[in-house]
């Protein structure tokens, strides 16, 4: 084989391993962006449907509820929880007949990868009482971070802004 032959093959080897690599820096990419939307978009909807099931509770069924709604905490955030609906959420809602509906209005990604995100909720509460049986609505913003576990989407901390 000549000289030039040898040469020619080296540079198309050359080139083939180069378009092998880009083809495979650029397919990884393209598939941890796909990851990465993915997350945003089930983070955001775990996020949304997790914290309304977590401020909504009427005096009845407080005790059923709440509880709940802490499937979707971490197991670190799940103990916090629970504790305060035990000790200070049940036995308001019990004693001023407190009903809560909380609904989602708005939502958006703070930032996401595979595996953590951060949500902004703007939360609209519709509150009865007692007291109060015509009702009051309260707004607020929560930070909702949550971390994936066992290919599931749990809450981890819930931060007024």
């Amino acid at each position: 084989m000549s000289k030039q032959i040898k040469i020619i093959f080296g540079v198309l080897a050359a080139a083939g391993v180069l378009a092998a690599v880009v083809l495979g820096v650029s397919g990884y990419q393209l598939w941890q962006q796909d990851r990465t939307e993915q997350a945003r978009t089930d983070a955001m909807s775990t996020a949304s449907r997790t914290v309304s099931a977590m401020f909504t509770y009427e005096p009845a069924t407080v005790d059923t509820e709440l509880p709940r709604a802490a499937d979707n905490l971490t197991e670190k955030f799940r103990g916090e929880y629970l504790t305060l609906i035990q000790q200070a959420i049940a036995p308001g809602a019990k004693e001023k007949q407190l009903t809560v509906k909380a609904t989602t209005q708005a939502e958006g990604v703070v930032s996401a990868d595979p595996d953590k995100a951060v949500v902004l909720l703007y939360l609209n509460q519709l509150t009865t009482s007692k007291d109060s049986p015509q009702g009051t609505t309260s707004g607020s913003r929560v930070r909702v971070s949550l971390d994936k576990s066992d290919n599931r989407w749990l809450v981890s901390q819930v931060t007024p802004v």
